[in-house]
């Protein structure tokens, strides 16, 4: 052993002495290496190159030209790869600062020049990161086209970044930088690299320079990278990219995609001007729908036109999402029974017949969601059994059984009113009460020119002898009705129970609530100060009470979307610190200002909040304190943080990028948040990914739902709901199905499952809950707005709204329910040249048939040339149905397709230049 000990001693001394000797030695073998590497031809270029730079450094002045011309001659024909640097530009790397010292002492002439212009293309190679060698030689060497263009792309991508970091230094002249700008955006324009040209100009802050380069060939291209762009800037730079790119679209004609554009940016002008900035009668027709898609309803743009009215009002929508069901064959209406599919739930449930009134209450908003807009079902319409079955219900359970003929005959005023009518003479408040309800939920989405909605609610809010339940139905269902019209005569009705402290506070939450909907974004500040005003004057005890949640959400409303003008009145609620819900508020209407816009700063701080540990500090007192008032105080002290998670969402939804950074975030949140922030993440995550039922997301929430903290377990089934909303997605069904069978004796968990059954099948199949338009790059602030309702009240502790005596907030759903079908359509007018004067009242549209693939959408932005837009497509024959993240085009030249996005309704024209 010791033997093998001493042998071993020597070889490692050995070892060592190798490894010295090799790094001795490794500079001189490196060297020996590069002598070695150098061919003939490369020494015969660097002989070339040192005898010509040593021309130059000779008194000689005639020589100084022909030398910098062969110079030249070299670099151009050089035969290097595109990956590496040319030859002649490595080999003059030793002779650069030669060549500088020789240009600062040179006279000016045209050999000067020559050398400026070189040494801009050395510097292309040589510079560092604080030099701008390749621009300042540029300038010195004169700006033209050709000089410029003569060095190639790589050169003029180098110049381009240097010219917009020294843009801000004053290092040199502006107009100097702005002539180059000019040249270089042509240069890129003319070769089809369009986003390089929109980061020069933007580096330079003069984007608005696009409208005079772009092109009929280059300007869709531009356009959709100033709209990708828009997200990732921070305002008013990303409002000016907008901007620009609606401007382009006009000047070229493009009405469908500067509408939609304007709907981002949201100011009611630039719509008005897209609309009158066309003569074309059916691109109106289009405009038309694309506003109503929004719910957008401006009357005075029709002119008197009756057609185009019609489209606006969406006075047709129950009737063509009858005809697509028709031709579906989807019109026969199903029972809850139907959707729960009891015999494949493996529990003794499956055996029972269990008749309670949370059961029938669960079946009540099922079948209501499942037969939504079909204006049938098996519960309330056919047959005597309507009033048998509002009965089995119990108090605000009857007022859900009456308000779901509202639901089912979704956008169908006149039919709905028929069947609702009875329930509005019914000697029951609830049922009475309900009925005022279902009269908001038929109008959603339409617009009634006969007013129905205000005549019959109008009435109950008017006569104060009427019970406070049916006040509060009326209210709410005036804010459904006219959302977002902000009707001055609505206000007047709804402002008088916000503001006087006598009312009760369910009602003035309400009422707030509503205003809050009718006037979304527009930033009312008579309600706003109404509000505020209730806030501040009301007791402690009614700004404790659960519905509290809804003045302050309604208060957010009013700043949906409108960044700049939430300011003041964030910084008047933090001022209010004798009570939480200042705090609350603020949050609250921070995120609402900024829903849609993915600020990635504004989400920093959101995480800020919502991962912060509050500290808690029970004293003896505390400790004895009573369960009840545990509950009620703890959720009050981290709701601002339950509001930050569900904010995260918010602002996240319609950036891709953004959204799935947030899933990261959330991940984090509930490994290490409070048990308030938990209890947000997963209806957060509903808000994320509503009608979206991606797998990974799916398994996160059915993990969640399995969490020994039961309100966790219940916003996660909720949330599984949202994501599944109008998707029949099997494998989502099977795992409510199997939580109904886990949760078979917690009648809370088994009410929330039933009631995520039913938004899974949701219109069975053929809605979408999907706030996220056109090609999910605008966000409908209404459709949003309506996904909260159920989301804020589920940040009320169990038992408090959802789960309690106001389940029918649920309903809130209708006003975000949008058809998910495609139709196309012709004018029935004989040719085009009709269609364009033609003002009849006799013309319509009517459906037509055509070809078209739908597949995966696929972003095409940045991309040269005109790459495909869509992937894995199949060839369909209209009316189709479109899933989330899908996106159909023509699939014939035989019309031409007035929109830009085909969704909804898609108005052709016949293409003159088709031969059969």
């Amino acid at each position: 052993m010791a033997d093998s000990d001493k042998k071993n001693i020597p070889n490692n001394t050995q070892s060592s002495q190798e490894d010295t000797l090799s790094s001795k030695t490794a500079n001189a073998k490196l060297s020996k290496n590069a002598k070695e590497e150098i061919s003939d031809e490369d020494q015969k270029l660097i002989d070339e190159l040192s005898m010509l730079v040593e021309r130059l450094v000779e008194t000689d002045a005639s020589l100084y030209e022909p030398a910098l011309i062969q110079i030249r001659s070299m670099i151009k024909s050089s035969n290097s790869t595109m990956t590496s640097v040319p030859k002649p530009l490595k080999f003059l790397k030793k002779h650069h600062p030669t060549l500088q010292t020789l240009y600062s002492s040179w006279l000016d002439s045209n050999s000067k020049t020559l050398l400026a212009d070189t040494l801009s293309l050395l510097g292309m190679v040589y510079d560092t990161e604080d030099q701008s060698n390749c621009l300042k030689y540029r300038i010195d060497a004169g700006i033209s086209e050709d000089a410029i263009f003569n060095w190639g792309h790589e050169y003029i991508r180098h110049l381009a970044m240097q010219v917009g970091d020294q843009f801000n230094t004053n290092a040199y002249k502006a107009e100097d930088l702005y002539t180059i700008t000019s040249i270089l955006v042509k240069f890129f324009f003319q070769h089809n690299a369009e986003s390089d040209a929109i980061d020069l100009l933007q580096s330079i802050n003069s984007v608005e320079l696009l409208v005079d380069y772009a092109d009929k060939n280059s300007f869709e291209r531009t356009c959709r990278y100033l709209i990708a762009c828009s997200p990732l800037i921070a305002p008013p730079m990303n409002t000016i990219f907008l901007k620009v790119a609606r401007t382009i679209y006009l000047k070229f004609g493009s009405s469908a995609q500067a509408m939609e554009v304007s709907l981002k940016i949201g100011t009611p002008e630039l719509i008005e001007q897209v609309f009158n900035s066309t003569d074309d009668r059916l691109v109106k027709l289009q405009l038309a729908f694309i506003l109503s898609q929004q719910q957008i309803y401006m009357p005075e743009l029709a002119k008197g036109d009756l057609l185009i009215l019609e489209c606006m009002e969406n006075s047709r929508l129950s009737e063509r999402f009858i005809q697509v069901a028709n031709q579906l064959n989807l019109m026969e209406p199903k029972l809850p029974e139907d959707i729960y599919k009891t015999n494949l739930e493996y529990t003794r449930l499956s055996a029972q017949n269990i008749d309670s009134a949370k059961h029938n209450l669960a079946s009540t908003f099922v079948n209501a969601f499942v037969n939504a807009g079909f204006g049938v079902d098996k519960l309330m319409t056919t047959g005597e059994d309507g009033n048998a079955w509002v009965y089995k219900n119990r108090e605000s359970g009857m007022l859900s059984a009456s308000a779901s003929l509202g639901m089912i005959n979704l956008w169908d005023v006149e039919k709905g009113l028929t069947y609702i009518d009875k329930y509005l003479y019914a000697s029951e408040p609830y049922i009475k009460a309900g009925a005022l309800f279902g009269i908001g939920m038929l109008t959603v989405g339409v617009t009634d020119d006969s007013d129905t909605a205000k005549a019959l609610l109008g009435e109950s809010l008017e006569d104060p002898s009427q019970p406070i339940e049916l006040k509060q139905a009326a209210i709410m269902s005036l804010g459904l009705a006219y959302s977002g019209t902000q009707r001055e005569d609505i206000i007047e009705l709804l402002t008088p129970y916000i503001s006087d402290t006598e009312v009760s506070m369910d009602l003035a939450c309400a009422a707030a609530l509503s205003a809050g909907f009718v006037c979304i974004g527009s930033c009312n500040g008579d309600i706003a100060s109404s509000i505020l005003q209730a806030i501040m004057e009301r007791p402690e005890s009614d700004l404790d009470k659960q519905y509290s949640r809804f003045m302050i959400f309604g208060l957010g409303l009013l700043y949906f979307g409108r960044v700049e003008e939430s300011d003041a009145t964030i910084e008047t609620l933090k001022v209010l610190d004798s009570h939480p819900i200042g705090e609350q508020a603020s949050v609250l209407v921070q995120v609402c200002s900024y829903a849609g816009t993915g600020d990635v700063l504004q989400i920093q701080k959101l995480l800020e909040i919502a991962g912060a540990h509050p500290a808690s500090e029970p004293d003896d007192q505390d400790l004895k304190d009573s369960d009840e008032n545990m509950q009620t105080s703890q959720p009050k002290e981290c709701l601002d943080q339950m509001f930050a998670v569900i904010g995260i969402a918010m602002i996240a939804i319609a950036e891709p990028l953004g959204l799935e950074m947030a899933l990261r975030s959330f991940s984090h949140l509930m490994h290490y948040g409070e048990m308030s922030v938990k209890r947000a993440i997963p209806l957060a995550i509903g808000i994320l990914y509503t009608s979206n039922p991606a797998v990974s997301v799916m398994e996160t929430l059915s993990k969640y739902s399995h969490d020994s903290d039961t309100e966790v377990a219940i916003n996660a089934i909720l949330a599984m709901g949202y994501i599944g909303a109008g998707t029949n997605n099997a494998r989502l069904a099977q795992m409510l199905r199997q939580l109904a069978s886990y949760y078979y004796k917690q009648p809370d968990c088994l009410f929330m499952v039933r009631i995520a059954q039913g938004l899974v099948h949701m219109a069975k199949g053929t809605m979408t809950l999907s706030p996220l338009h056109f090609d999910r790059t605008i966000v409908s602030p209404l459709s949003l707005a309506s996904l909260l309702v159920p989301i804020i009240a589920s940040t009320a502790p169990k038992q408090g709204l959802l789960l309690g005596s106001s389940h029918y907030f649920l309903y809130y759903l209708s006003r975000a329910m949008a058809p998910r079908h495609m139709i196309t359509m012709v004018l029935s007018s004989s040719n085009s040249e009709e269609s364009v004067s033609n003002e009849s009242v006799g013309d319509k549209l009517v459906p037509v048939s055509v070809s078209v693939r739908v597949g995966q959408s696929v972003d095409s932005v940045g991309q040269a040339g005109k790459p495909k837009t869509i992937s894995g497509f199949q060839t369909h024959t209209t009316p189709v149905l479109l899933s989330n993240g899908e996106r159909s085009e023509l699939a014939t030249d035989e019309y031409i397709s007035l929109a830009s996005t085909l969704e909804r309704y898609v108005i052709l024209r016949k293409n003159p230049d088709y031969t059969a």
